[in-house]
């Protein structure tokens, strides 16, 4: 299986992560990748940036080096805020891409499963958000019939994230969960995607350990979401506008440039 596009990058602006957005695109044109999604974590998260920091994405280039990139934010459910996740519809709203995924700290204390459930199901209904990350985190238990039949049924992805599979990971213990929850969004129709969630640059297309993985599902390229660039597009723009989808227009650096002058010299 061979995926062209990671939905799921940090930068430091999470507070825990240690690449830039440049660094972070530059490691992906290396790796022959067409497509990156920068999500750093939502405002509840200990260490997150402000809001302010993603009405700013704008700035960023929606084509670096040939390279799309999707500015959007990993946000939390909420048990406090008006729409149940930590950023304002408004501001979602403006995003390239929305994923939610639970987290320690973010007012979710006890491994409630109906809390849990009733949380995620009220995400899901929200038109805004596109993903939901790691789902099978064993510290956030939820239904999962429930869970997935309301993906299928909002057209939004749920995601395989490659780090619930890494040994040496925090989220090593909830892979079989994981894989459980990848095999019920299979069976109902769920959109499915396979996200490195890359904390360093090196790691962003890092998606083998989940692929092998899922082998065992009979998840297929095709069933990928983002198997390409335009698979993704296409995807989130059948579900609603994207307003500042090209506002960051399109960069080549001058090493890029002189690499394909060469390229197309030889």
């Amino acid at each position: 299986m061979r995926l062209l596009a990671d939905l799921h990058t940090h930068t430091i602006a999470s507070g825990h992560a240690y690449s830039t957005v440049t660094e972070l695109a530059d490691a992906a044109v290396a790796k022959g990748l067409e497509l990156i999604a920068v999500i750093d974590h939502g405002p509840s998260v200990p260490g997150a940036p402000h809001p302010w920091h993603f009405w700013n994405m704008k700035v960023v280039p929606s084509v670096y080096n040939g390279l799309r990139i999707l500015k959007g934010v990993e946000a939390n459910p909420s048990p406090h805020s008006e729409n149940g996740i930590d950023l304002p519809d408004m501001l979602l709203e403006l995003l390239d891409f929305v994923s939610v995924g639970f987290h320690p700290l973010i007012g979710f204390y006890e491994p409630v499963i109906c809390r849990n459930t009733d949380a995620i199901l009220r995400v899901l209904e929200n038109p805004y958000v596109d993903m939901i990350v790691h789902p099978g985190n064993g510290d956030f238990p939820i239904r999962i019939d429930e869970f997935v039949a309301s993906a299928a049924a909002n057209n939004v992805i749920i995601e395989i994230n490659n780090h619930s599979f890494d040994p040496n990971g925090s989220r090593s213990g909830s892979s079989d969960r994981e894989l459980e929850i990848a095999a019920a969004a299979l069976a109902v129709g769920a959109p499915i995607a396979i996200g490195s969630d890359a904390h360093y640059h090196l790691h962003v297309g890092r998606f083998e350990a989940a692929i092998e993985a899922s082998r065992s599902i009979g998840l297929t390229q095709g069933r990928v979401v983002n198997r390409s660039a335009r698979a993704v597009l296409e995807h989130l723009e059948a579900r609603r506008p994207r307003p500042r989808l090209d506002f960051g227009g399109e960069v080549f650096t001058l090493d890029f440039r002189r690499k394909g002058s060469e390229g197309g010299d030889s």
